[in-house]
């Protein structure tokens, strides 16, 4: 069923859990969601990032995913991850994306604003939903980044009564707020201030706060990010490592002088991620 990003907001507001958003930039992750999700009956977000335009254009793989969402047996938002400008925006809408995040971080608060408005009527139009982001988590969505595991000094927290301005200025959705995790692999254990979280929520009466870097948090964090008022979890390269090491598993396992078949390989791999992604899936759902 293709659901908006507010309405599986709504869902997982009236719950207290977080909904877990995936990015599925080919066939097999997206199998592998969808599958966990109907598995556990849960709403689920699949999205796309445009920094993944270089695996696969969203040309290709974005009407896939809205087709996807459509026949699946749970609530499913097909969502734009960090896109990074209005016009990729567009067309992630033009192609039925029912939710989209303009990711202005790295700019100038005032033209973060700007934008954002301009996203926010992008997406009325098209009867989506729109997600932003304020603060920086250092790394981008690709996890380039510091390989030393120092600390990244260009790390940035939400401050929370810029959140509030922010939101009262631009009417979003939900706001992906810094405090404390990054994109890609933990080098170092993530030190995350919840307090920031229950500040952004107190102040901007509620605002349904976005954890990004999701991959490699404890269990006990993701807890706490859900009582503090996380209800949106974005989590990638842990379930992308758990479908490489399977497929390095499959190829290994095969005998010398024996043929290495790729549908063998993606199947394993597809197999390994719908068991990563349903792990955490029922994790942000506070079922174990």
């Amino acid at each position: 069923m293709l659901v908006t990003l507010k309405d599986v907001l709504t869902i997982a507001e009236q719950k207290k859990i977080a909904v877990g958003s995936f990015n599925t930039p080919n066939l097999e992750s997206l199998q592998a969601v969808i599958g966990a999700a109907e598995g556990l009956k849960l709403p689920v977000i699949i999205q796309f990032a445009q920094c993944h335009e270089s695996w696969l254009s969203i040309d290709v793989i974005g009407p896939i995913m809205v087709e996807a969402a459509k026949k699946a047996a749970v609530p499913v938002c097909v969502h734009l991850d960090h896109g990074e400008t209005l016009d990729y925006l567009q067309k992630a809408l033009d192609l039925g994306f029912t939710g989209i995040m303009y990711d202005g971080s790295t700019l100038p608060y005032e033209e973060n604003v700007e934008n954002t408005r301009k996203a926010k009527e992008m997406a009325e139009k098209a009867g989506a939903s729109v997600e932003a982001e304020l603060g920086s988590m250092g790394r981008r969505e690709s996890g380039a980044g510091d390989k030393t595991g120092s600390q990244d000094e260009t790390k940035i927290y939400t401050d929370p009564d810029q959140a509030a301005e922010f939101v009262r200025e631009t009417g979003v959705d939900a706001l992906a707020c810094s405090f404390g995790t990054v994109h890609g692999i933990y080098l170092t254990e993530p030190r995350l201030d919840f307090d920031v979280v229950k500040n952004v929520r107190r102040k901007t009466g509620g605002i349904p706060v976005v954890m990004h870097g999701g991959s490699g948090v404890s269990r006990e964090d993701f807890h706490l990010a859900v009582a503090a008022g996380v209800r949106k979890i974005n989590y990638f390269t842990y379930m992308d490592k758990a479908g490489g090491t399977a497929a390095a598993d499959c190829i290994a396992s095969v005998k010398d002088g024996m043929p290495v078949f790729f549908s063998q390989v993606m199947m394993a791999a597809r197999e390994a991620m719908k068991k990563n992604v349903q792990e955490a899936m029922a994790t942000f759902a506070l079922q174990n």
